[in-house]
């Protein structure tokens, strides 16, 4: 699948219009300028930038999407689920033992 050709955000597997809007939010207008991003900072930009806290399944939308357009295999977003939730609590394991 060339990628390359993709240029609206509403292109990539799991992102619809209401995500491609929380895309474009955090900077990302062109499915190319989600390569090499971090959808965990992404997903903080997104609370901040809202004043409100997402659903943490955005993360999973997020790194679904940042894979693919990586190179990986078109994936549901909830194939990632267990991975986000994973690295999550590695971090509070971290920050509870400083």
């Amino acid at each position: 699948m060339d990628r390359e050709k993709f240029t609206r955000l509403e292109e990539i597997p799991n992102v619809g219009p209401s995500m491609a809007e929380d895309l474009r939010l955090v900077g990302v207008s062109h499915p190319r300028d989600l390569i090499w991003r971090d959808p965990y900072q992404m997903y903080e930009e997104l609370c901040c930038k809202t004043g409100e806290r997402h659903d943490p399944c955005v993360i999973d939308v997020f790194i679904s999407a940042v894979r693919f357009m990586e190179g990986e295999p078109e994936r549901p977003w909830w194939a990632y689920t267990s991975e986000r939730k994973n690295k999550l609590d590695d971090r509070d394991s971290f920050s509870q033992t400083r």
